[in-house]
């Protein structure tokens, strides 16, 4: 989720310098972004290996995290159910 947020605020960052902002948003933002993806692509890379994601989901979701919005599909629609089925799992084990 962090990583879609940061990702529009650099995008309004940059049609701001455009429209004769200043470049220092966008110098500031796309370090921070930069960070932002790589442990997005790095989380993507833990779930394939830990919950046997399909190869293909963990590229698509990769390449979703590049695209506006992307990120936030990717979360509402592949991560936000594994969340639900593991805290689903952990209430089943702490009942027994």
């Amino acid at each position: 989720m962090a990583e879609a947020v940061s990702f529009l605020l650099l995008l309004v960052a940059a049609i701001a310098k455009r429209n004769g902002g200043s470049d220092a948003a966008v110098s500031m933002l796309g370090p921070i972004h930069g960070v932002l993806y790589l442990a997005y692509v790095a989380g993507l890379l833990k779930i394939y290996g830990e919950y046997d994601w399909p190869f293909w989901r963990t590229v698509a979701g990769a390449f979703l995290g590049a695209v506006p919005l992307g990120g936030f599909w990717v979360d509402r629609n592949w991560l936000a159910p594994l969340q639900v089925a593991e805290a689903a799992t952990q209430s089943e084990t702490s009942a027994i």
